[in-house]
């Protein structure tokens, strides 16, 4: 996985207007932001988890930490390269990065759709999209960062269906990001089931998750909000299945949720609590390479 540690973290405010998520920063945390992508990198890479991190040295990109909204990676050699909706945001954009894909893994293609930008058109990646990589699905709450259009086009290059739908908070405000709501894992899901607009809707994105073969744990609103939803299955040594969330997320867990997610994996429990006042969590901060190693 790929992690971008910012030497100036600060949440972002051409974000802050979709992103119900976000809070305002009382002090400077840069620093703070920086010794918390130093340990998630430590403590991911004592599990067993091969790490490349990065440095974010400059001034302008405040959400760089957040890599998973411009790149993904796809088996068969294939990466992805996304069109991002604050302007402030699409400098995260690294080629170095994407040279050390090219050079550590084995990389066939890199389809580029930066370049609707200018066309108003956006989809921030594996924010935008919850990817089931098993049943070939792709969930997508419709919002500013994530047109339907192009997970449509992502879709039919990359080989998986869409299932876009509708999602808000308690106040009405739809969700900035899928993945704030949902995780996929290999036979346990997490999604805030009650943002999702219309009761047939909902239903249908149940049982399409139930068809899968995997558990399905509601959340409620409260724990969407202390992103319980932003976590991601990840393998350790020996191929172990480890789902990372965040301290705030973990806390918001019943105990009976808890039980369920230990019988399919085991958790690892990471504090970024300077990282949530940006609207994002441990998933967000992690991008998940699929390729194979040279």
């Amino acid at each position: 996985m790929a992690l971008i540690r910012p030497h100036h973290f600060r949440p972002n405010p051409q974000t802050a207007a979709d992103n119900a998520f976000q809070s305002t920063a009382d002090h400077d945390v840069s620093t703070e932001a920086y010794d918390v992508c130093t340990r998630v990198a430590e403590q991911l890479r004592e599990a067993g988890v091969r790490v490349h991190l990065f440095e974010d040295e400059t001034h302008e990109h405040p959400d760089s930490v957040f890599p998973n909204n411009w790149f993904s990676t796809h088996a068969g050699g294939r990466v992805a390269v996304y069109p991002m909706y604050a302007a402030n945001r699409r400098g995260e954009r690294r080629q170095d990065v994407i040279e050390m894909l090219k050079t550590e893994y084995r990389v066939q293609e890199v389809i580029d759709y930066s370049g609707l930008e200018p066309d108003d058109l956006f989809l921030e990646g594996t924010g935008a999209m919850v990817l089931d990589h098993v049943s070939r699905i792709a969930y997508a709450v419709r919002s500013k960062r994530c047109d339907p259009v192009l997970v449509e086009r992502f879709c039919t290059v990359f080989g998986y269906e869409p299932v876009v739908f509708d999602a808000v908070d308690t106040h009405g405000v739809p969700i900035y990001h899928t993945n704030v709501m949902m995780c996929i894992g290999t036979d346990i899901a997490l999604i805030g089931l009650d943002a999702i607009v219309g009761d047939a809707r909902r239903d249908e994105i149940a049982r399409r998750i139930r068809e899968t073969g995997r558990t399905l744990i509601p959340l409620t609103a409260a724990q969407v909000a202390a992103f319980a939803g932003n976590a991601l299955e990840v393998r350790g040594h020996g191929g172990e299945r480890i789902l990372v969330i965040s301290e705030t997320g973990h806390r918001s867990l019943t105990e009976e949720q808890l039980s369920v997610l230990s019988e399919s994996c085991r958790i690892l429990v990471l504090d970024v609590a300077p990282i949530e006042l940006a609207g994002g969590s441990v998933r967000c901060m992690i991008a998940g390479i699929h390729l194979d190693p040279r």
